[in-house]
């Protein structure tokens, strides 16, 4: 007689929201970077990921550097309407507001996109409240490093993306996290970019957006469209 989970029933099939050979099986506690020019889409490709497994009733924390907790609340409850309670947590880094329960999530405030131990500790008690409340598998999704770049160093957020990676792997969560690939130089790229298990870069050409998967396999998706 068999003993042990299936194995194929612990990973994440994230091919529902990017169709990546490599996106079908990814291991509970690895950690993404979506990067990609501005408006290329990659934020909403954040967030669906997150919605579609909300959608299984997985958890999902949205650290936001951009948009009002209360607006990231109503998107979720408007495209995923069996939101549950204890599903969804929120870490607004805009530094206005009062933590706390906003219609059935978990809200924490901070101070600035800059406050990444604030940041840090926001992350740890939204994973700690879905947990509380059942949710044991989740995604998180951080928007944007870029804005916290602007903030801060690239030494000290590679030292954020490293400890959020091991959080994410303490909880068996998957992350994603984005990052406007033309607002920063190569070297600051290829620092932010070390923290992470794998990579989604997102190019335009000749007006149509294309994407490829890097890091997860042995070679590099070839590019396709979004």
């Amino acid at each position: 007689m068999e003993t042990g989970t299936d194995l194929s029933e612990t990973m994440y099939d994230l091919s529902t929201v990017l169709e990546f050979d490599a996106l079908e099986s990814v291991r509970p506690g690895t950690s993404l970077l979506i990067a990609g020019p501005a408006m290329s889409g990659k934020e909403a490709i954040a967030f669906d990921v997150l919605k579609e497994g909300a959608r299984d009733g997985e958890g999902a924390v949205v650290v936001t550097t951009n948009d009002q907790a209360a607006s990231v609340v109503d998107e979720f409850r408007t495209d995923v309407p069996e939101l549950g309670e204890s599903q969804l947590g929120v870490v607004d880094c805009r530094g206005d507001g009062m933590d706390g329960d906003e219609s059935g999530a978990f809200v924490h405030h901070v101070s600035s996109p800059g406050d990444l131990t604030g940041i840090g500790i926001g992350i740890t008690k939204a994973l700690e409240g879905l947990h509380k409340g059942g949710r044991d598998r989740g995604r998180l999704a951080l928007v944007s490093l870029s804005t916290m770049l602007t903030y801060t160093d690239k030494k000290t957020v590679f030292k954020l993306c490293h400890i959020l990676s091991s959080r994410l792997d303490s909880a068996g969560y998957v992350g994603v996290f984005t990052i406007d690939s033309g607002a920063h130089d190569d070297q600051t790229l290829q620092v932010i970019k070390q923290a992470f298990d794998g990579l989604v870069e997102i190019r335009e050409d000749d007006g149509a957006r294309e994407a490829r998967v890097m890091g997860l396999s042995a070679e590099p998706s070839d590019w396709q469209s979004l």
